[in-house]
């Protein structure tokens, strides 16, 4: 039987990418996102009952409970959660909204946290499986304007690590990605001349490809990495070292 993976927000970006790459390689994977795109439609033509779509908003945490049961109630199973959906805002944090605040938070901590404890328990059910936690560079050097991201992405790190070692005995393995500069629709609007800043500060002297960061992710969820858990793969091209 085919293994299953959850990946959240995979309609765009990285978790596109990911549901792609996973799909090529025999999974079967579910996902979702609060609106359909070409690109989910061209997945279900293509890939047919081995993929799955609904609509889910990541702020409703109700939501995402019921689309953790949904995935079970289709597939049978769930190996593989990849944590991906997140929100990042930039903004001085003394003129933040304490709403914006709550949604960084909310989306890129309580939300994980959330559909992490649903897939769980259906890897429990079928005698283990992984977590992949999608965290940012945010989380280990500080920068201006996103405090209140790096806070909830530094809180998905230490989720993961405290996760590895209540759910080891089950046979459930947890680990922290953290990409650096790469390639995506969060880095699109960066400037020129903050490209070739981050490019001078990165001792390989280039941004990341999504394609590098998939291949972390996967190799997370093989057999190859069957020894690890509670680790943080920091993926950056050195600019935190």
């Amino acid at each position: 039987m085919s293994r299953v993976a959850v990946v959240s927000g995979g309609s765009r970006g990285l978790g596109l990418a990911v549901c792609e790459r996973l799909l090529a390689e025999g999974w079967r994977v579910a996902t979702f996102s609060r609106t359909p795109n070409e690109a989910v439609e061209r997945a279900r033509d293509k890939y047919g009952a081995d993929y799955h779509w609904s609509p889910v908003d990541v702020r409703d945490l109700t939501q995402l409970r019921g689309f953790a049961k949904t995935v079970h109630g289709e597939f049978g199973r769930v190996d593989l959660l990849v944590n991906n959906a997140g929100l990042l805002h930039q903004e001085l944090f003394v003129t933040t909204a304490v709403q914006r605040m709550q949604d960084m938070v909310s989306v890129n901590l309580l939300a994980p946290m959330v559909l992490a404890q649903g897939c769980a328990r259906f890897m429990m059910l079928g005698g283990g499986g992984v977590i992949v936690n999608i965290s940012s560079i945010n989380a280990v050097r500080g920068y201006r304007g996103v405090a209140a991201y790096a806070a909830a992405k530094a809180g998905l790190e230490a989720f993961g690590r405290s996760l590895a070692r209540e759910l080891g005995p089950a046979n459930i393995r947890v680990n922290t990605l953290t990409p650096g500069f790469f390639d995506s629709d969060m880095t699109a609007g960066v400037t020129g001349e903050n490209r070739d800043r981050i490019r001078r500060r990165t001792p390989l002297g280039r941004f990341g490809t999504t394609a590098e960061v998939v291949d972390a992710v996967v190799f997370l969820a093989s057999a190859q990495s069957g020894f690890i858990t509670g680790q943080t793969l920091i993926i950056d091209g050195g600019i935190t070292c």
